[in-house]
């Protein structure tokens, strides 16, 4: 998994936040993390879906391709509380609150209406877990 990341990565700064492969197309936001244990700098490439209405905030998914347990990111966010993001060609930092309920319903149906992948993760995950929907606000 780091070399694919390696390779979105070095993608996305190459070309200005645009990525292909199984991203083509799609919004890509390089989410900068510290790990909760290791004190360590983790970037990871995610999709993102923006608020429609507040340009400053983003939403990521932490379907993990659909494995019963969340990725490490999400934990490492939800500890740490703030995190950075590149978007684009912009790095900036970020807050970072977990959304429940009905809003992470409603945001969670928008990104699996856009990118039909996210639908086959919350199948493979019912009954297991509920994929958390975090919101990313310029900070």
């Amino acid at each position: 998994m780091s070399d694919w990341n390696t390779q979105v990565i070095e993608d996305f700064r190459a070309n200005g936040g645009q990525v292909g492969g199984q991203f083509a197309g799609a919004p890509v936001v390089l989410l900068h993390h510290v790990g909760r244990s290791s004190g360590r700098e983790y970037v990871v490439p995610l999709m993102y879906l923006p608020e429609a209405s507040d340009p400053a905030t983003v939403y990521v998914f932490a379907s993990k391709g659909g494995a019963p347990s969340h990725p490490d990111w999400f934990t490492n966010l939800l500890a740490a509380g703030t995190a950075v993001v590149e978007i684009g060609t912009e790095t900036y930092p970020v807050s970072v609150r977990e959304l429940t309920g009905p809003d992470r319903d409603a945001v969670y149906a928008e990104q699996a209406s856009r990118f039909p992948g996210f639908a086959e993760y919350e199948q493979k995950t019912a009954g297991v877990r509920t994929i958390p929907v975090v919101a990313l606000t310029r900070s």
